[in-house]
């Protein structure tokens, strides 16, 4: 594995993957750095949920991660990037990691079964747009029996009038859950929307 930088902020290549040494050599620096990130990336919803919006930098210290855990070396690279690398903004999307955080197992189980189809009733409105959020088509997160999963990944796919209208400075930003079980929102903090507006070309 050798390092390198990728010349697209929307894809990670194995050539932006670096050897367990050199990722121990730099890992607190990122993960600091990523930290701080997610801080301004992250948005509380009603009581319990919680959206993270994602960005190469969160997925290429995620992927990292996995692979220092896993310890499965170079074999491991190939399922992590086809994993998680969708999670990268394309450039015309936010994309999000929806939490549903409540520590008591029991009423984390009440809950989630109260919810679902959650993860497509949830809406970003700018400037008279609404933006649905799409599913990441490759994970099944409710099951049959009517119980969601605890995270979803998310993409929110904009029109160039919504990407306008998002980027204007001062722009008011609303994320709506509207699902029966979770009528929710909360307004976007403009250094969150300002954070955000790098996510489009």
């Amino acid at each position: 594995m050798q390092e390198s930088q990728s010349t697209s902020k929307h894809r990670i290549a194995a050539g932006d993957i670096l050897s367990m040494p050199e990722y121990e050599a730099v890992r607190a620096e990122r993960r600091a750095k990523v930290v701080a990130e997610k801080r301004d990336r992250r948005l509380a919803i009603g009581p319990f949920a919680t959206l993270i919006f994602e960005s190469y930098d969160t997925i290429w210290y995620q992927i990292h991660e996995m692979l220092r855990i896993e310890k499965g070396g170079e074999a491991q690279i190939a399922d992590e990037l086809a994993a998680y690398g969708p999670l990268i903004p394309n450039g015309r999307e936010l994309v999000a990691t929806l939490m549903f955080e409540i520590n008591d197992p029991a009423r984390r189980g009440r809950e989630l079964a109260k919810l679902a189809g959650v993860e497509e009733t949830i809406a970003i409105e700018v400037g008279g747009e609404t933006v649905m959020a799409q599913p990441e088509h490759d994970v099944e997160r409710t099951r049959e029996d009517g119980k969601t999963s605890a995270v979803h990944f998310l993409h929110f796919p904009f029109t160039p009038a919504a990407i306008e209208k998002f980027c204007a400075p001062g722009a008011k930003v609303v994320i709506a859950v509207r699902h029966p079980a979770y009528g929710h929102m909360t307004a976007m903090p403009e250094a969150t929307r300002q954070l955000l507006a790098r996510d489009f070309d």
